[in-house]
């Protein structure tokens, strides 16, 4: 008989889940992750690709939240952090010695939990990362990215004739797709989100879930998410998370009515968590 720890590992790399898909855009193999002594992360392997967007589930405090900030080293941020393991954007490890992470953090950009824009113009809060990073020459082009991405984040009505205004007296539901925006400005590759609908209504969190499904497939997406129903809206990919282990990873559809093992299952059906 498969014990549930063998079928866990074949189910986080399960070829046919992948079948017919262009290489990874990120692969985690082996990644654990410290907190001083703590192990918040234990082992995890998963391969996300730029066609679909990857949400990550499980209970609160399962780590889904630690291992996303382990995509573009967010985690270097805290002091008692520690990441073991190889992850590798595009076949590059991204812990290598030598890695510019500031150029690692503009191709794999972040949204968070709760909106923070720059107390700084609508322009301006798009307008910082392209000119930090050399990206447009002269007003001109800022100004073509500004709207550019302002439009993909389904803004740009919105907030066109009042670009001089702060960001922050925007609502929460704008100040987050502003957020977005910001991401998109640098032309990243990969948009990782986490919890961003939590802090929204729900009308302001239905546009933030339409722009992620207008934004697929323009870069791979990874999604943390405390909704399994916002799972299943988004995601085409679902990696469950428990107690700092990948328990099972696979189509979202199978996830939520097929999932292989019985954890999964307590889990979706609200035995737990």
């Amino acid at each position: 008989m498969v014990t549930e720890q063998e079928l866990t590992t074949e189910t986080a790399a399960d070829p046919a889940a992948n079948e017919g898909l262009s290489d990874p855009k990120i692969r985690a193999t082996d990644v654990s992750v410290y907190y001083g002594d703590k192990k918040a992360i234990d082992q995890v392997s998963i391969d996300i690709h730029a066609e679909h967007v990857t949400s990550f589930i499980g209970p609160s405090g399962c780590g889904k939240s630690t291992f996303l900030r382990t995509l573009n080293r967010m985690n270097d941020t805290i002091p008692s952090a520690r990441v073991e393991g190889v992850i590798e954007l595009d076949g590059e490890d991204i812990y290598q010695s030598g890695m510019d992470v500031v150029q690692l953090r503009a191709r794999v950009g972040m949204v968070f939990q709760k909106p923070n824009p720059f107390p700084k113009s609508i322009y301006d809060n798009i307008a910082y990362g392209p000119r930090i990073h050399g990206l447009a020459q002269g007003k001109t082009e800022i100004d073509e990215i500004v709207e550019r991405s302002l439009r993909r984040a389904g803004l740009w009505e919105e907030v066109k004739d009042r670009l001089e205004e702060s960001g922050t007296a925007l609502s929460g539901g704008q100040q987050q797709r502003l957020c977005i925006a910001r991401a998109i400005a640098v032309d990243p590759e990969v948009i990782l989100m986490d919890e961003p609908c939590s802090a929204l209504d729900p009308i302001a969190t239905a546009k933030i879930e339409e722009l992620i499904d207008e934004l697929r497939g323009r870069y791979a997406i990874v999604i943390v998410t405390h909704s399994m129903q916002q799972a299943a809206r988004v995601s085409q990919r679902t990696a469950f998370f428990h107690l700092g282990n990948l328990v099972e990873y696979g189509h979202t559809s199978d996830i939520f009515t097929n999932p292989r093992l019985k954890r999964t299952q307590d889990y979706i059906t609200g035995r737990y968590g």
